[in-house]
């Protein structure tokens, strides 16, 4: 190339001696030619330096637009001022006829000022002067408010005529104000913004003069230029640079190089013949992207890269290319790029080994395309042990630590005991060890020698290699006779800790291992143990994931008479994340039901909704309001937050913080058939109520969790028997392509066809019709039918505040078990019941009310309008009460208070039981006894 470019140095300048014609001389002079460069360049100037002008004289028009303007402002300011502030002017004003005394002294000072009005107006803005005295008693055009209140104002307006002319105006407005600072009146002057043309008229002259300089200097430098340029160009006309491009292209074709010229966005500009065939590039390749050209990834990665490259070898059909990549403007902005292309394999044959070279450098090529294409530790092995069967070994095997097939972090102690993860070749004609099966090394093993010393062991003939032998005589005897002559034992190393050893196989008729194959087998096994341990870092992560998912998510059915419920939970396929949901009984025969979001995937995600889960459990079991949980779940998100990111400054890194998290609450009473329901930035769940009518309950929408110092509306929705509730997640309705009410759309049509089928129905026909094929996000989804308790199995009446009213609590409780069959637990509800009537008639305030519910258990309710909530104590010998609640609490399987807005209700839950005073039976009377303090009870 430099012979190349030598030889189009010379040639101009043998023809610059005797030109053709005369033709590129006479064009040097030719300024008003638009067909010559110097020509068009002259043009291009005139048109700047016109621009120039005309922008030149609208920016002194605009200039002294604003200079009059703003001198307007000053003068109408004084000339108002002044006025206001004459002697006199106050007594004007209160006199009998303002105008008769104002309207000549307001001529004479507008005369005097030089401004084109002076105005004067009372408080009401009713003009007592103008120049014209039809004008006179009318209101003022302008803005008076701020002057009445004692400010000056300064404004555009426009009026009535004035002598001067008529239009837009600067008028200042200023009060007239008395000795205690009242104000009486107004004085406006001002002038009227016209003739602007008269300020810049004067500086025409000089903008055209400089304009007609620069024409002449363009005309001058155009010139010079072009004569300069024909220096440069040795006086070449078109026809001689043409001959010159015909030279440079046949050298560029003769050269034994393969050149590509592309341009900054991938476009192929220019390639030679050698690149076509180096290349095997199409015929109509220029103009082309390089994608489009059917190269290698490597190749088009190479051609369209902006990096500069020397010398990096890459493979190109049955070719090893040398490729050298420039910048084609490189002291400039990248415009394009030159790639030079040298066939390595002549060179190849030449030596005699860059064949075998080329071959490992294919091999290590494909190794690091086919290996690692799934995070599966035991793939990835076979992966190892496929791609180099039959190339370089007739046989490999692949044996690793359970640890590394575990996804745990490999130690020392288990090296001699490895795992066989994969096999390839010819395993039925070799006794080798099947894989899966647990492989014991003798210490002198290749295998062994090799992950102490952490590289590659040679074993070039087995016949000579005891320890191999040793390891398994029998087996070893008969590999050997069926040809198995050579050995390759390489560890598998990543990070510096061993992960297992790969072993290399040769048989014959292929010659044996050599010591040059070690740095091949080194670099092979480099490369699959990072992907073998990439894997097991993600098997790990993927099981630890996987199993606090399944340790955070409910794994049955709550015991409840409240809902048939049913659901479903669909991870994204990036991995778990931080969907939730949750039934949770509560007391009274109400169910709980919550379902949250929380953004992002992995651990961090799923140890957030674990905490939030169980938040919502602990919050649930102080049954407190819906909104109230909701806001204890946003305070403590805040919290953590502000935790995580502290602890994240504090190590010196980015705290994850919790960037999300919704949730939505809501609690159904069977009784009364009503759910009270809240949410934070969650979807709306949807009701499908009993008549197949599916709507949205307009729960109001609130700020998501983590904001703070947001309130949080609750909204009461009446739900007759058999409706059904549907909670769900964004995932299921948000969805690449379209819109969440698209999602939401198909979300109702889906429960609208699906009738009144049982939840669990319910649930597969939206997540068959809903899921789609590749989640990126996690789906949950619980569908909830509502039951009703039957009016038949609740007694509810008002107790009397009377001490002596307990016993008929007591007669009516009975009456009630009797009814329903209840008689094993009568003695024991009577006396529960007794206690919580005596503490509320005692200690509460009326009205008292007592609520009896027969449903999986027995529910007790004493309620009255006290918000005291009593407490369980351990009374002493002495003392004559305390021990009610203590009594209460041996008896019942659990009790508890709840507040409502009326006061608080003292309930108890006892097991349905046969067998008479079943409770008594296990209650400990030791216990009672001690309470009691007789010893011979």
């Amino acid at each position: 190339m430099r012979v190349s470019s030598g030889q189009l140095r010379t040639r101009p300048r043998t023809l610059s001696r005797a030109p053709p014609t005369g033709r590129a001389r006479r064009r040097r002079v030719s300024l008003l030619d638009p067909h010559s460069a110097a020509g068009q360049v002259f043009l291009v100037q005139i048109v700047i330096v016109v621009l120039l002008v005309v922008a030149g004289i609208v920016s002194v028009m605009l200039q002294s637009a604003h200079d009059a303007v703003q001198q307007g402002r000053r003068d109408s300011l004084v000339a108002a001022q002044s006025f206001a502030s004459s002697p006199g002017m106050v007594e004007a004003l209160r006199s009998r006829d303002p105008t008769a005394v104002l309207q000549p002294r307001a001529e004479e000072a507008r005369k005097r000022t030089g401004v084109d009005f002076v105005v004067v107006t009372d408080t009401k803005g009713i003009r007592l002067t103008y120049p014209y005295p039809q004008e006179i008693g009318k209101k003022f055009v302008g803005t008076i408010q701020p002057a009445l209140e004692g400010k000056t104002v300064i404004e555009q307006a426009g009026g009535p005529p004035v002598p001067e002319g008529e239009g837009t105006a600067v008028q200042a407005v200023v009060p007239v104000t008395d000795a205690r600072g009242t104000v009486v009146g107004l004085v406006s002057a001002g002038i009227t913004v016209e003739n602007v043309g008269r300020l810049w008229v004067p500086q025409l002259p000089i903008i055209l003069g400089t304009g007609a300089a620069g024409l002449a200097l363009a005309a001058t430098g155009t010139t010079l230029v072009s004569r300069r340029l024909l220096r440069h160009t040795h006086g070449l006309a078109p026809l001689e640079l043409a001959r010159m491009y015909e030279h440079h292209d046949a050298v560029l074709h003769a050269v034994r190089e393969g050149v590509l010229i592309t341009a900054a966005d991938g476009r192929l500009l220019l390639a030679n013949d050698e690149a076509n065939r180096l290349l095997g590039l199409p015929t109509d390749a220029p103009g082309r992207h390089v994608r489009e050209l059917g190269l290698s990834e490597r190749m088009t990665h190479l051609l369209i890269s902006p990096e500069a490259v020397t010398d990096e070898v890459c493979p190109a059909e049955d070719r090893l290319l040398a490729v050298n990549k420039r910048a084609t403007f490189p002291s400039g902005d990248q415009s394009g790029s030159v790639v030079t292309l040298r066939d390595t394999t002549e060179l190849a044959a030449v030596s005699g080994r860059a064949e075998v070279a080329r071959e490992r450098l294919t091999l290590l090529y494909e190794a690091g395309t086919r290996m690692g294409t799934t995070l599966d530790v035991r793939r990835t092995a076979q992966e190892l042990a496929d791609v180099v069967v039959p190339r370089f070994a007739d046989i490999v095997t692949v044996d690793l630590l359970d640890a590394v097939l575990l996804g745990r972090e490999p130690t020392a102690e288990g090296w001699r005991h490895l795992r066989r993860a994969a096999i390839s070749g010819n395993q039925q004609a070799m006794p080798m060890y099947p894989a899966g099966e647990v492989i014991t090394f003798s210490p002198g093993t290749p295998q062994m020698e090799a992950l102490q010393r952490g590289r590659g062991v040679l074993e070039a003939d087995l016949r000579q290699a005891h320890g191999w032998q040793e390891q398994d005589p029998d087996r070893a005897r008969r590999a050997m006779e069926r040809g198995l002559r050579s050995l390759v034992a390489m560890p598998l190393r990543a990070r510096n800790v061993p992960l297992g050893v790969v072993n290399f196989y040769r048989s014959t008729p292929s010659p044996a291992f050599e010591p040059e194959d070690l740095s091949f087998a080194e670099e092979l096994a480099a490369r699959a143990a990072v992907a073998i341990d990439n894997a097991r870092r993600f098997a790990r992560e993927h099981a630890l994931a996987v199993t606090l998912q399944r340790s955070l998510l409910p794994r049955g059915q709550p015991q409840q008479d409240a809902l048939e419920v049913a659901w479903r939970y669909l991870p994204a396929e990036a991995g778990v994340g931080g969907d939730w949901f949750d039934v949770i009984p509560l007391p009274g025969a109400r169910v709980a039901l919550a379902m949250g979001d929380v953004v992002g995937h992995g651990l961090h995600a799923a140890a957030t909704m674990g905490r939030l889960r169980t938040a919502v459990h602990n919050f649930s079991t102080l049954d407190l309001p819906v909104d109230e949980v909701l806001a204890n779940l946003d305070d403590l998100v805040v919290r953590m937050d502000n935790e995580e990111r502290a602890e994240g400054d504090g190590e010196g890194h980015e705290g994850e913080g919790v960037t999300g998290a919704t949730c939505l609450y809501a609690i159904y009473d069977p009784v009364t058939g009503i759910c009270t329901m809240a949410r934070a930035g969650h979807p709306e769940p949807v009701l499908v109520r009993p008549d197949g009518t599916v709507t949205c309950p307009g729960v109001p929408a609130s700020a998501p969790l983590g904001l703070g110092c947001y309130p949080f509306e609750t909204a009461e929705v009446h739900l007759g028997e058999g409706s059904r509730l549907v909670l769900y997640t964004d995932g299921l309705v948000e969805q690449r392509g379209h819109d969440i009410d698209v999602g939401l759309d198909r979300l109702r049509r889906t429960l609208s066809e699906a009738g009144m089928r049982a939840p669990e129905e319910a649930c597969q026909a939206v997540i068959e019709s809903l899921k789609p094929a590749h989640p990126t996000d996690d789906i949950a989804l619980l569908v909830a039918r509502t039951r009703r308790f039957p009016p038949s199995r609740v007694a509810e009446w008002s107790v009397p505040s009377d001490p002596a009213e307990v016993p008929s609590v007591r007669a009516r409780c009975r009456a009630t078990l009797r009814s329903w069959g209840l008689e094993g637990i009568a003695f024991t509800t009577e006396l529960i019941l007794s206690e919580l009537a005596t503490n509320a008639i005692r200690y509460g305030s009326p009205p008292v009310n007592v609520r009896l519910l027969y449903g999986r258990c027995l529910v007790c309710e004493v309620s009255d309008a006290s918000s005291t909530s009593p407490r369980l104590r351990r009374a002493t010998t002495t003392d004559e009460g305390g021990r009610g609640l203590f009594l209460v609490a041996q008896f019942a399987q659990r009790w508890g208070t709840r507040y409502t807005a009326r006061g608080k209700v003292i309930w108890t839950e006892q097991p349905l039981s046969d067998g008479p005073s079943a409770a008594l039976a296990h209650a400990p009377v030791d216990a009672l006894l001690e309470q009691f303090g007789d010893a011979t009870l």
